[in-house]
């Protein structure tokens, strides 16, 4: 399986920090936050990965990390998404990277604490989604759940169906690349991965885990950042064994 980190995006939430570079290079703690995302793929096996960026700082991803051997990756690659055209499209941008693998995707800006290997293992077929319970379900993406199987998506309910969020870690495989071009642009005119697992719903093979460790969306906001590194600052203090890299 190889592994995908999406880290393109203007980061407008986060004007003006994000005003001279990318926000996956803005710091959590004691690292930049691209590292966080690349290190939950690494633990939970992959060490093939390709980062789809974009904007002018895009240089300076590969400045940073560079062939990835740091991480102990086999090889860290890089595409370039010229305009703001969705998750995605963005996505769209790594089909020959993935060629006819399944892939993990995980968007950058998502800080996890605890892993997603066991999840990623048992993915077989069609596409699978990773879920967090969440206090306050109706500021996201909620899901309507039926055994295993996700009969539904609902976006910021008033009245949430579950407690289960929908986060940013996905699994597919390369099947996912002839449902994208068949999307229409939404009113922002962007495709959107909703779109894309709500076409696997209708097809009845879209699965789930349920993600049971620390989860934080970096780029939300910037009281968002500022919690996400607290959070990383107190439990690197605790345990000096998180976040490392090889």
């Amino acid at each position: 399986m190889k592994g995908i980190v999406l880290a393109g995006g203007l980061g407008t939430r986060l004007y003006p920090l994000t005003k001279i570079t990318n926000k996956h290079l803005l710091p959590v703690y004691d690292l930049p936050m691209i590292y966080y995302p690349i290190m939950t793929l690494r633990e939970a096996g992959i060490d093939e990965i390709l980062i789809v960026t974009g904007g002018n700082s895009a240089g300076e991803f590969l400045r940073l990390m560079g062939d990835g051997r740091e991480f102990g990756l086999k090889g860290l690659g890089y595409t370039y998404q010229e305009r703001e055209g969705g998750i995605a499209d963005a996505l769209y941008h790594a089909k020959n990277f993935v060629g006819d693998d399944s892939f993990c995707v995980i968007l950058g800006d998502n800080i996890l604490n605890g892993s997603i290997k066991e999840g990623v293992s048992n993915f077989k077929d069609g596409a699978m989604i990773f879920l967090k319970e969440v206090e306050n379900p109706g500021e996201y993406g909620v899901v309507v759940m039926e055994g295993k199987r996700v009969k539904g998506i609902v976006e910021k309910p008033k009245v949430p169906p579950s407690n289960y969020a929908v986060i940013g870690v996905y699994v597919y495989t390369s099947e996912v690349f002839d449902i994208i071009p068949k999307l229409t642009p939404s009113a922002r005119g962007e495709l959107e991965i909703t779109d894309v697992n709500n076409e696997y719903i209708k097809q009845g093979r879209l699965t789930y885990e349920i993600f049971k460790g620390f989860w934080g969306d970096a780029g939300a906001s910037v009281d968002a950042l500022l919690e996400v590194n607290n959070y990383v600052a107190r439990r690197k203090k605790e345990d000096q064994n998180l976040w490392r890299i090889q």
